[in-house]
């Protein structure tokens, strides 16, 4: 674990940020070879890069003022000027509504450009995730005894017992921490769910249906997060699950629907038959 990488000066390097842009780094190259194969105008894969990272970065602190007004409201002035408090869920809505402003400019299909960012997407997450785990950010799980548990003694939140946390019989979060604890490293189970997610969708990108990677990666990247929220320490909400593990209901929900709207209809593919005879 290495939350500051090094010092330049007065500029700071972390960890996470080096993990973040290597994220973007990485989907701006799988989008540029993607505009190529498909004969689309590869500033697009830029363009929508660029803004997807700041409508995330705006969707996700939007998202985290309303989550936590209390706390915003006795100071506003930590809306704009604090380093913490950002929600992924709030960047990913945030980055589909900048990715769709860009297709409309392109005059691309935003069901199209969104099947092409799914892959790349679905990597910078893996990507964040690591960033998670070198940092040290509180993303970790619940004590474990596992033989892979680790401790984050450097961690940047600090490894105390604020940070190391367990769920009581009633599922309410409290400290769980003691000399030695251990926790479930969380950040890598998500990271290697999300390559797996990614090497299928890139697998996939030449031959499937339109829609139908989009469909996947909510389907995929959403069951990676419900299943690994069992382990990580975030208060549980409604029905014994917690506020991302119900947002990632939603995203399956909504990767299904998608899949069964971009199935091939029977008259399509009697026609298909037709024309091969």
């Amino acid at each position: 674990m290495i939350p500051i990488l090094l010092h330049l000066g007065p500029i700071t390097i972390y960890s996470y940020g080096l993990m973040m842009a290597l994220g973007f780094i990485m989907a701006d190259l799988l989008l540029t070879s993607e505009c190529r194969r498909r004969g689309i105008e590869p500033d697009l894969a830029n363009a929508a890069v660029v803004w997807a990272a700041i409508g995330g970065i705006v969707g996700s602190r939007i998202y985290d003022v309303f989550d936590n007004w209390p706390v915003y409201r006795a100071n506003p002035w930590s809306i704009v000027f604090s380093g913490a408090g950002f929600v992924w869920y709030g960047g990913f809505i945030g980055g589909l509504i900048a990715t769709a402003i860009v297709a409309r400019r392109y005059r691309v299909g935003i069901v199209r450009l969104f099947d092409m960012c799914a892959p790349a997407l679905v990597l910078g997450q893996a990507f964040g995730r690591m960033g998670c785990q070198l940092s040290g950010d509180g993303d970790w799980g619940v004590p474990s005894t596992l033989p892979w548990a680790m401790a984050y003694p450097r961690a940047i939140v600090g490894w105390n017992a604020r940070t190391v946390l367990k769920l009581d019989p009633s599922g309410n979060l409290v400290s769980g921490y003691f000399p030695g604890v251990r926790v479930h490293p969380t950040p890598i189970y998500e990271a290697i769910l999300y390559v797996g997610v990614f090497a299928l969708l890139w697998s996939l990108r030449r031959k499937a249906p339109e829609g139908r990677l989009l469909a996947l990666y909510l389907m995929l990247a959403g069951l990676a997060r419900f299943t690994v929220e069992f382990l990580r320490i975030n208060p549980r909400v409604m029905w014994g699950l917690s506020e991302a593990q119900l947002i990632s209901l939603v995203m399956m929900a909504a990767g299904l629907v998608i899949w069964y709207a971009t199935a091939p209809r029977p008259a399509a593919i009697e026609a298909r038959a037709t024309l091969r005879a």
